[in-house]
């Protein structure tokens, strides 16, 4: 029903990964593919490897990513505008955090918090349009920040899901947490000879990572997200099929 996706860095390599959680909330390592860099050319390597092994493209799943449009861009690609992406709210909120001065850091911070636990998603975007609004003298490139994406920040609240599932799956921690393992596993290596070193090293601490995953909090309530999301498809594909008729004519 889930799939998150990240970057790490090993040595000079980069490497993108993916660990999905299943109807019954078990969370699964799925995949690890090398790239040059965090592009959408790795991404999509990476999705269509999934896709190969038999990941269903026409199922109605929720996406969530560090807010790397280049993520975002291949699930599109792959999985269609029924997708429903989630950008981490962790990461919009400490790139935004630091990038202002201190004395606006408590009130900032205070408002995303209230953004994020809203169970409306229109209050929820008049809040933050109304903070970047606010800061459009003090920090303009802050203001645009918050702006940005804000069609992926709000997803899960879109998908009115109950606060419990909100707070599992408004950020990527389940593969930070893992890539957190990697680095632990590694941390004595000191020399990277070749990208198939760096690759083995982290599907060696990803599949460690497995072994202390532990059932989503929230798992009870994966039924809800499974109708939202099937909801979501629905409306998705009867609006580009509206679309594609307004064009035609």
């Amino acid at each position: 029903l889930v799939i998150q996706i990240d970057g790490l860095h090993v040595g000079d390599h980069v490497l993108v990964a993916a660990v999905g959680v299943d109807g019954n909330g078990d969370k699964h390592v799925l995949a690890v593919v090398e790239g040059a860099t965090e592009n959408t050319a790795t991404v999509q390597a990476l999705l269509d490897n999934l896709v190969g092994r038999g990941l269903d493209p026409n199922v109605p799943r929720l996406f969530i990513v560090d807010g790397a449009k280049a993520l975002s861009k291949a699930v599109r690609n792959t999985f269609g505008v029924a997708a429903a992406i989630q950008r981490c709210q962790i990461h919009k909120g400490r790139n935004i955090i630091e990038r202002l001065p201190d004395h606006l850091h408590a009130g900032v911070k205070k408002t995303l918090r209230q953004a994020w636990e809203l169970n409306d998603a229109e209050k929820a975007e008049t809040l933050l349009r109304n903070l970047a609004r606010r800061l459009e003298h003090e920090a303009p490139g802050v203001s645009g920040s918050i702006l940005e994406g804000m069609d992926e920040i709000l997803t899960v609240a879109r998908l009115q899901l109950p606060q419990g599932l909100r707070r599992s799956l408004a950020c990527t921690n389940i593969i930070e947490n893992a890539i957190g393992t990697v680095r632990l596993v590694s941390r004595n290596v000191k020399r990277w000879r070749s990208a198939e070193m760096a690759l083995r090293w982290t599907a060696t601490g990803m599949l460690e990572a497995q072994k202390t995953f532990r059932r989503l909090k929230a798992y009870r309530q994966l039924p809800i997200l499974r109708r939202a999301l099937e909801e979501h498809m629905r409306k998705a594909k009867a609006g580009s099929a509206i679309e594609t008729i307004m064009q035609a004519a």
